[in-house]
């Protein structure tokens, strides 16, 4: 079984007991203080120190841009995103992107692979039958060419999209016409965040 013994079992350690533990550990980062308040073992916090070079937590307020319409890059007239995180040691980066007028958005090549969550409206890809419809997930391969298309009759469209690698933009025979990754997209960002008046370290918030 994997969640091991309750902290009041025997042989496991009272509360004032983890208290001076604790306090003797002063000088070590640590978790949240353990304090007299707390009365029932089996909510007592891990005590001991995370590891040195893990990075910190990330919490997004307003994840879906609601509060602040600066939040959104918009990438073209119809198309915006809301970063959400950019891996720039895995080259990764993960974003809602809204898109408010049926169409074509883009035909491209990915290098690594896509995790899609629809939250609002659907879309397609002009070489797949099936239509991400609101509330599907869709895995997107490592290699794949699509073109993404809104279709008729879906004025908004919402999805979470953690992608992996490049987006290689291609003609319809393959040609290159250009691309994307995380560093073009966290410099779009930048950029915006800088002209919205929220200034360029804004972004810095979502690096990790």
């Amino acid at each position: 079984m994997g969640g091991g013994a309750p902290l009041d079992g025997e042989g496991r350690p009272e509360l004032h007991d983890l208290i001076a533990q604790r306090e003797a550990l002063s000088n070590i980062v640590l978790n949240k203080p353990l304090t007299h308040d707390v009365t029932d073992p089996r909510l007592v916090a891990y005590q001991k120190a995370q590891p040195r070079d893990m990075r910190p937590d990330m919490v997004i307020p307003d994840a879906m841009g609601q509060h602040d319409p600066r939040l959104w890059v918009p990438l073209s007239e119809h198309v915006a995103v809301r970063p959400l995180q950019f891996n720039v040691t895995q080259g990764q980066y993960t974003h809602v992107m809204r898109v408010t007028r049926a169409g074509m958005i883009a035909r491209h090549r990915h290098s690594g692979g896509v995790h899609a969550w629809v939250f609002k409206g659907r879309w397609l890809y002009l070489e797949h039958d099936w239509v991400a419809e609101e509330g599907s997930y869709v895995f997107e391969p490592p290699g794949e060419t699509h073109t993404l298309v809104v279709p008729e009759g879906c004025t908004e469209m919402v999805t979470l999209f953690q992608v992996n690698g490049s987006l290689i933009y291609v003609d319809p025979l393959g040609a290159v016409t250009g691309y994307d990754d995380v560093f073009t997209r966290l410099d779009k960002a930048r950029a915006h965040y800088a002209a919205a008046g929220l200034g360029e370290d804004y972004v810095e918030q979502f690096i990790r």
